[in-house]
């Protein structure tokens, strides 16, 4: 079988393409990677230093045409979550304007303008998503399916932590894919029972099985337009109606409450500590060690607002240091720098207490080690990195099962 032909959008430093050519099916014909808020490009950096910068685009992809980037079988990427909402253009009532900036839209754009659209996307956000915004819970996960269905494509999707499949990080995220009318999984995925497709047959239930029972389901249209989606789903619903499983075609979605069902190894935070020396850097010092002991302690005190207005302010007991017993918790773009901190990373490893090295976060979302090491990034930057990927295992894994439905 011929390698699928794949786009990276907002690529990072990498984690889809990791993922996806550990399984040599795969080969990423073009990539994007663009940081508005920085002068300096040190993720595509990192890319072009890896993978090459032959076909890789470091500009907004907002502004990239539709005419630049060559076909492919599959476009994937970690979209940023933002607001979706729509509205109908002034000039052409047919017309769609979404916000400015949101790369959403930059996504529908390309697929809407490409003559042979991809067969597959593989696309992967947060798992808020499914409940934002906030005054119409589930609305912008609405308008992507919605939006996806009218580019030709059925969606499914899955909440998936890393760790409950084995993986050394905690790190939960929504995935999805959406197959065209025209790839041969389509047809198989509209004519299935959707609660079978969703915990048996469907390509997460095959890479990520769960156990048989759920508990919840969820079932209903979108009904009309993108514009009226946007200005009218769920007001009055004061929860998502959409569940951290479920599928979309035909303005029929069909969600499930599920629960992972794992048997195999595990690999836990001792597990990815480096075993040689450890730069004294990294250790915290023993004037410091009272102030992480109060960012990670309990609290209930009084603070002031800005206006000077008094108001209660508490938090529960993180753990401290870290488990090493256990997968990791999240790692957070502010992973990085000598600051103590509630959320970042501390381990005891025997000769002291110290953050997490950089191979370790590494380690954590399955990169290779010194995936980020190059000269002029810091080691701040390179935990940056962390806190926006992926866990590469999970792509490997969801690769693998395609290019073997692929095959039958």
């Amino acid at each position: 079988m011929a390698k699928l032909d794949v786009i990276e959008l907002f690529a990072g430093v990498g984690g889809f393409r990791l993922g996806l050519e550990k399984t040599e099916g795969f080969r990423v014909v073009w990539s994007n990677q663009w940081e508005p808020s920085t002068k300096t490009q040190h993720a595509s950096l990192v890319y072009e230093a890896r993978f090459g910068s032959e076909q890789h685009s470091n500009q907004d992809i907002a502004s990239v045409p539709t005419a630049a980037i060559p076909d492919a079988d599959m476009l994937v990427g970690g979209f940023p979550c933002q607001d979706y909402s729509v509205a109908t253009s002034l000039v052409n009532s047919k017309g769609l304007i979404g916000k400015k900036g949101v790369l959403w839209w930059s996504i529908h754009r390309i697929l809407k303008e490409k003559e042979n659209k991809p067969k597959y996307l593989f696309l992967e956000n947060v798992d808020r998503l499914l409940k934002s915004p906030a005054q119409q819970r589930g609305r912008d996960f609405a308008i992507i399916l919605k939006s996806l269905e009218e580019l030709g494509y059925a969606v499914e999707w899955r909440v998936i932590n890393a760790a409950d499949y084995g993986m050394p990080q905690r790190r939960r995220r929504i995935f999805f894919l959406a197959y065209h009318t025209s790839s041969p999984l389509f047809e198989s995925m509209i004519t299935a029972n959707p609660e079978n497709w969703i915990t048996q047959e469907g390509l997460f239930a095959q890479s990520f099985p769960l156990l048989e029972k759920h508990e919840g389901k969820s079932h209903f249209s979108l009904k009309g337009d993108l514009v009226s989606l946007s200005n009218g789903f769920n007001k009055k619903g004061k929860t998502s109606p959409f569940l951290n499983s479920g599928l979309y075609h035909n303005g029929k979605v069909f969600s499930l409450k599920t629960q992972p069902h794992y048997m195999g190894d595990r690999t836990v935070l001792s597990d990815i500590l480096e075993a040689g020396p450890i730069d004294e850097g990294f250790y915290l010092t023993t004037e410091s060690v009272p102030k992480w002991e109060y960012m990670k302690g309990a609290k209930k005190e009084t603070r002031k607002t800005k206006a000077g207005f008094d108001y209660l302010y508490s938090e529960g007991a993180m753990r401290f240091p870290d488990p090493l017993d256990m997968p990791s918790r999240t790692i957070i773009t502010g992973e990085g720098g000598k600051g103590p901190s509630r959320f970042k990373h501390v381990v005891h490893d025997g000769k002291g207490l110290r953050r997490l090295t950089p191979v370790e976060l590494e380690r954590l979302n399955m990169f290779p080690d010194h995936h980020t090491e190059l000269a002029g990034i810091t080691d701040a930057k390179r935990a940056f990195f962390m806190g926006n990927a992926l866990v590469v295992g999970i792509v490997e894994q969801m690769a693998q099962t395609l290019l073997e439905r692929l095959k039958e």
